[in-house]
């Protein structure tokens, strides 16, 4: 009797950990929110080391989610945000925030500088994912090796294998540092 193998469903991928949102999220969206961080307008952001931060958004059986808009906000490098609760004093040649929707790859890029810390927290980027009204993710995205992680509250919560799906290397490449994060959602 012959006994032909059996298919075996895939192994589900664990959904990305969320975050909070922070008190930093723009009130009002910036005129200017696409990929490139280092452009506001017509200016141009010159300090910190420019980043490319990039990756993918999959749902929990690993297919690409199409469509999905992401965002992204951070401060700057003094460590200040476009936000009226942060006094207002982040660069103006910064962007802060961007926007992108991923094609049927599930991709995202953007161009940004390297995390800087502020007061009480590591360096980080915050990170939302949406598709049409529903708000899959939010989350915070972390640089890995960075001294700073193990005295933050909210990287200590993490466990291992959210650790390593947020913390992730930032290695030197041709425009800059380039960083990748695989985004998982129930979608």
């Amino acid at each position: 009797m012959w006994r032909g193998a059996i298919a075996q469903p895939a192994e589900r991928l664990r959904p990305t950990p969320q975050q909070t949102e922070g008190p930093f999220y723009p009130v009002e969206l910036p005129t200017d929110s696409d990929h490139d961080l280092l452009r506001n307008g017509a200016q141009r952001y010159t300090q910190g080391t420019p980043a490319q931060v990039e990756g993918r958004v999959l749902d929990v059986d690993g297919r690409p989610v199409s469509g999905a808009q992401v965002e992204i906000w951070q401060c700057d490098q003094q460590g200040r945000y476009h936000h009226p609760r942060d006094g207002g004093r982040a660069d103006a040649a910064f962007q802060g925030f961007g926007r992108v929707t991923v094609g049927a790859d599930g991709a995202w890029r953007f161009r940004t500088i390297r995390p800087a810390p502020y007061s009480g927290r590591t360096p980080h980027i915050h990170v939302k994912v949406r598709l049409g009204r529903h708000e899959l993710l939010t989350t915070q995205l972390y640089v890995e090796g960075d001294p700073g992680n193990a005295r933050d509250f909210l990287w200590r919560r993490l466990d291992e294998p959210g650790r390593r799906a947020l913390t992730r290397p930032y290695s030197p490449g041709p425009d800059g540092l380039h960083a990748d994060y695989t985004l998982v959602v129930l979608a």
